[in-house]
């Protein structure tokens, strides 16, 4: 047999996206440019890869053994090269990062200094809900994610910061931002972020904790549609400070103090527990331990 690694990536693309034209979208190439290469792989075994029903293309059972075992020599290749690299003294590498949407407002912050020392590793962060999150720390899809509640999973984690959530109005309820009692609370209609949410679970707690049920309420999807829902006058919300910080300056949201408030949660970069790091992960990690203290002072101090 004789395929190459260009020709693994290329079918372990197809597989992925169960698709010839996104395959050749994500890997710069045309489409009769994988046509080919993938062509030239399946002509290295009698037994088919894939096959087309219909107009959709599905990859066989032999198919996903194959894919498997390409995913496994690609990495190692990848990891030929970052092991040569290493003994020059550089590092390189990919390093996938998942967050939570809260955690675009402090992950890019110690990534800052790390991308500038270390200019040939390539960085991705996909920031999402934090059950995809989660799924795909289970699934060892990610090297890193971003959370503010552990999951219940086997982690190493370098806790980050504090995590702190207020109660929070617009201007269309500022006149009840000094004198907010539990009981008022159930008379405004209230925003909350979306099932799975970690921002939801700990309003839901809060809520639960002193028996308060909303006369109406709002469900979205991140939270940054919850904060201009909030600056438009469409109720109130328990939200993270650390997205507030610029509309509580320009006085387009107050803080509301209220019993038992704030909550306070911790920021954590985790990693599956066992999880094989590469030198690229491992000096991402050095570098936060040793740069964390001046990141928070610097920017959220």
């Amino acid at each position: 047999m004789h395929y190459t690694l260009h020709q693994l990536k290329v079918f372990v693309k197809v597989c992925q996206y169960k698709s010839i034209t996104k395959a050749a979208d994500e890997l710069h190439l045309t489409q009769p440019a994988v046509s080919i290469q993938l062509k030239k792989l399946q002509d290295q075994f009698d037994i088919p890869l894939t096959e087309v029903i219909g107009r959709q293309l599905y990859v066989t059972e032999f198919g996903e053994q194959i894919l498997n075992l390409s995913e496994t020599l690609l990495e190692g290749a990848e990891r030929i090269n970052d092991t040569a690299n290493l003994y020059k003294g550089l590092f390189t590498g990919k390093i996938k990062i998942a967050s939570v949407s809260t955690g675009k407002y402090v992950i890019p912050y110690f990534l800052t200094g790390f991308t500038r020392e270390h200019p040939n590793i390539d960085l991705t962060i996909d920031v999402t809900n934090k059950n995809l999150v989660v799924e795909s720390l289970a699934r060892n899809e990610t090297d890193f994610a971003l959370v503010s509640v552990l999951p219940d999973l086997s982690l190493e984690r370098i806790e980050l910061m504090d995590n702190v959530l207020h109660l929070v109005s617009g201007s269309e309820y500022y006149q009840h931002s000094h004198s907010m009692t539990l009981k008022k609370l159930t008379e405004i209609p209230l925003i909350f972020r979306e099932q799975g949410s970690a921002t939801r679970k700990a309003m839901e707690n809060y809520l639960n904790i002193n028996k308060i049920i909303p006369n109406r309420s709002f469900e979205l999807t991140s939270n940054e549609a919850v904060k201009q829902a909030v600056m438009a006058g469409l109720g109130m919300s328990i939200m993270p400070l650390i997205g507030l910080r610029h509309a509580l300056q320009l006085d387009k949201l107050k803080i509301v103090p209220l019993k038992g408030l704030p909550i306070k949660t911790n920021w954590n970069l985790v990693w599956t527990s066992g999880k094989n790091l590469t030198p690229a992960c491992q000096a991402l990690i050095e570098y936060i331990k040793s740069h964390k203290e001046e990141v928070i002072q610097t920017n959220f101090m």
